[in-house]
Formats: structure tokens, C-alpha cells, sequence
């Protein structure tokens, strides 16, 4: 028996750091922010479907998708996993099938860690977002897939430790409607989209509603928007449609959320210049004539409507256009440009409205 024990004791005594027992909580348990509706029936889904209808089963898709939902919690934990139940997004990558975390230091929030859950839809799968951290209790969050739909996350730390809900991290709900540029489509991180940057930019909450290919100001998306609980409104509207549709839908678009939310400034931007347009004559003539088009409803809108915006200088590109990432979509530096670029036309609306 003297023996057993000591055999017992031996391999205790030469386990890896890894086999440490974690607890894992629910992120629904901690704070959740970042969405547009706040109470949908599955709380890692965007939007509510019972309540509002006309929906195609491409809306459906891309709004079961986490894309902008973010977990803020508070934890003193040297190391930091996930353990989700995902489907969909591609294997290995760390936007569509990844989480991205940030930890507030000297009152900024810092990238942290991020990781990918391994492919396997339909059954937990883990990763670890940080480790070997010094002590101290830190203020996190957490950017959930853009184009994954989640069925489970759960934050993990080392049993033992503080794991608690956070603070709601940002000011305000600023509604961002858009398209996959909104989505987050072609980011290596969760974090890394134009909601994303321009929320930790400002220190105001964008919540996203970015559907990629799908943000053409359909009636759906209108009843749907007119019930939103929202400081102001941000219009990626002019990326996804034709010019046709442009002409069409924009002037109701606006009408129709201002009929039930008077004195809010909804704010358009123009969509950014597409690099695949460069050489291709097809793509050129309908993307300026989009452009066109836009300016041209724009300039009707910002008179006729009181509260209404349009900001020109929207631009993801440097001078050498060499920030793109598939001719259509920026890269991860391309978001940043964007943000950057409508960020203080965009504060100074703002401030218009106690904004601030």
C-alpha cells in the first residue's frame, strides 16, 4: 500500500502546468454588450425573429452569425481559454472561428491574445487566449467570431480565481447597419472590424448590424431598425446596393426611422473605394456610378432632413493603395485607415448631441 502511495505521489508530482483544473462560466453569465437588440430568444444571435419578419434565409444566416458581440468581464487569472460550441467559419481562422482579447492598461484597452477553436461543428471545442500573466485583477474583453454561429462560449480561468461580470465598457448605443465591410469580412481578428475600431477609438459603443452582401435598406431591416434603442444611427448603406436601389430606397430609408426616432442624428457614410475597380473598366463604371449616385441622393437628404449626415472622407486605403486584402475587402490595417478616416467628422456630429 506504502508503495502505491508513493508511485501516487510520484506522478502528481511530474504533471504538466496543462492538466491545472480550469472553471469555465458561460459568457451570458458575465456582461454581454454590442448588439443592436440586446434580449434576442438566443442570446449569442443578432437578431430577434419572432418579433420581426420578412426575412430571407440569407438574413437569416448572416444575422445568426456573432459578428460585434462582446463579453466584458473582470478576472485576476495568469491564463485565460475559451471552450465554444461553433458551426460554421473556416478552419483556422482567427476572425471567423476566433475570439480576440483585449485587458484595459493605463486606461487603454490592449490586444491581449487570440486564438482560433479548432474545426468540429456541434461539440466544444478549447483555446487559450493569453497565459502567464502577472497578478492583479484586469478589466477584459472579449470580440466573439464575426462569421461564426455560436451556440456556447465559455470564458475559462484557473480554479480559484476571480472570474466576475464586467462593467458595460463604452458609452452610449450607436446602431452601425453595413455591409460586410461592417461584418468584418477579410479581418485576421474579431476585433479588427470598422465597428470594432471606431468603438475603441472613441470610447463610444457601436453595435453592429453588419450583414455581409445583404445591407440594401430592405423593408425587413427598416421595421426592424425603426424599433432599435438608439443615441445615434451609423449608415454603411451604400456599399451592397445598386445604383438603382440606391436611387429607390434611400430617401424612406430615412423617413422611416425618423417617423419613431425624431431628434436622432443618422449619420451616412460613403463606401470605400474597391481596389479591384483599378484595372477592371466593368467594376469601374458601377462602382463610380454607385458612388455617384449616393452623392447625389445624399446632397437631397442632408437639406431636406434635419438630423441627417453624410461623411465623405470614408477611406480605407493609403496613398499607394497597398492595404487591401482581396481587391474588394480591406485588410486589417485598411479597417483601421476607415475608421480613422470618418472618426472625427464622426465625433464632431456627435458632440452636436451631448455625444461626448
Amino acid at each position: 500500500m506504502k508503495r502505491i502511495l508513493i508511485i501516487l505521489v510520484a506522478m502528481m508530482a511530474v504533471l504538466p502546468a496543462g492538466a491545472q483544473e480550469f472553471k469555465f462560466v458561460e459568457a451570458t453569465d458575465l456582461t454581454i454588450v454590442g448588439k443592436v437588440f440586446p434580449d434576442t430568444p438566443d442570446p449569442y444571435k443578432r437578431m430577434d425573429f419572432t418579433k420581426y419578419g420578412g426575412w430571407v434565409e440569407k438574413d437569416i444566416n448572416l444575422l445568426n452569425m456573432s459578428g460585434g458581440i462582446i463579453a466584458s468581464f473582470r478576472t485576476d487569472a495568469p491564463t485565460i481559454k475559451m471552450r465554444a460550441n461553433l458551426e460554421g467559419g473556416r478552419s483556422g481562422n482567427r476572425g471567423e472561428r476566433g475570439f480576440d482579447l483585449y485587458i484595459k492598461k493605463d486606461g487603454k484597452w490592449v490586444w491581449a491574445g487570440a486564438a482560433a477553436v479548432p474545426s468540429g461543428n456541434n461539440e466544444y471545442k478549447e483555446c487559450k487566449l493569453v497565459d502567464n500573466m502577472a497578478p492583479g485583477t484586469k478589466e477584459c474583453l472579449v470580440y466573439f467570431p464575426t462569421f461564426s454561429v455560436v451556440k456556447s462560449a465559455q470564458v475559462g480561468v484557473p480554479e480559484g480565481c476571480i472570474l466576475e461580470p464586467g462593467e458595460k465598457p463604452f458609452k452610449y448605443n450607436i446602431v452601425l447597419y453595413g455591409s460586410s465591410f461592417t461584418h468584418g469580412h477579410g479581418s485576421v481578428r474579431a476585433g479588427n472590424t470598422l465597428p470594432g475600431f471606431l468603438t475603441r477609438m472613441t470610447g463610444f459603443q457601436f453595435n453592429s448590424l453588419g450583414v455581409s452582401g445583404d445591407a440594401k435598406m430592405q423593408p425587413q431591416f427598416l421595421n426592424a431598425l425603426k424599433d432599435a434603442e438608439a443615441d445615434a444611427f451609423f449608415f454603411d448603406t451604400f456599399s451592397n446596393p445598386s445604383p438603382n436601389e440606391i436611387r429607390k430606397r434611400t430617401l424612406g430609408f430615412i423617413e422611416g426611422i425618423q417617423a419613431t426616432h425624431p431628434g436622432v442624428p443618422m449619420i451616412f457614410i460613403r463606401t470605400i473605394y474597391r481596389e479591384n475597380r483599378n484595372f477592371d473598366t466593368a467594376k469601374e463604371k458601377n462602382e463610380a456610378e454607385k458612388m455617384a449616385v449616393a452623392d447625389s441622393i445624399m446632397a437631397v437628404a442632408v437639406k431636406r432632413y434635419k438630423d441627417v449626415y453624410y461623411i465623405k472622407t470614408s477611406n480605407a486605403a493609403t496613398p499607394d493603395h497597398e492595404t487591401t486584402g482581396d481587391g474588394t475587402h480591406p485588410s486589417d490595417f485598411g479597417y483601421y485607415i476607415w475608421a480613422e478616416s470618418v472618426r472625427k467628422p464622426l465625433v464632431k456630429i456627435l458632440r452636436k448631441y451631448g455625444i461626448r
